[in-house]
C-alpha cells in the first residue's frame, strides 16, 4: 500500500477542507509555459546566432527560475519576482524581435492571472466565512 501524505494522516472526519489560492495557481500556470517559451527562445537563438552556447545556458537558467518562482507565488514577494521575469522575457526581444510581442501577451496573461485569481480567492475566503456562519447558525441541520 502506498504511503500516506501528511494531510492525508492528519486528516480528521468533520475537518473543513484546505482553501487552495487560485491565484498562486494561474500565476504558476503562466510561469511554467513562460519557461517553455524560453527554452524555445534558447534553442532559436542558438540556431540562428552561430550555435553559441551562452543562449542556451540564458534560456535554461530563464526556464528553471521561472518554474522555480511557482513555489514563491504565495510569498508576499512571489508576484514581484514574477513581474521580473516577465520583463527578462520581453527583454528577449533585443534578440529576437519578435519575442517583444510574445513577452508582451505574457505580461498580459500574468497581469490577469494575478488579478482574476486574487478576485476568485476573495470571493472563496468570503463564502467560506458566510457557510462557517451558517454552519454555527444551523447545527442540527444535515446534508
Amino acid at each position: 500500500m502506498a504511503r500516506l501524505t501528511k494531510a492525508q494522516r492528519e486528516w480528521r472526519p468533520g475537518m473543513p477542507k484546505k482553501l487552495r489560492s487560485t491565484k498562486t495557481m494561474f500565476a504558476s500556470t503562466v510561469l511554467v509555459l513562460e519557461a517553455f517559451v524560453a527554452l524555445f527562445l534558447g534553442l532559436a537563438l542558438f540556431g540562428v546566432h552561430g550555435k553559441n552556447p551562452v543562449y542556451l545556458v540564458a534560456a535554461v537558467v530563464l526556464a528553471a527560475l521561472m518554474v522555480a518562482a511557482c513555489a514563491f507565488m504565495g510569498k508576499k514577494w512571489g508576484p514581484a519576482f514574477g513581474w521580473i521575469l516577465q520583463l527578462l522575457l520581453i527583454a528577449g526581444g533585443f534578440w529576437e524581435p519578435s519575442m517583444f510581442v510574445v513577452g508582451v501577451l505574457f505580461a498580459i496573461a500574468w497581469w490577469y492571472g494575478l488579478r482574476t485569481g486574487g478576485r476568485i480567492d476573495r470571493e472563496n475566503r468570503a463564502r467560506a466565512r458566510q457557510q462557517s456562519e451558517w454552519d454555527a447558525a444551523h447545527p442540527d441541520a444535515t446534508d
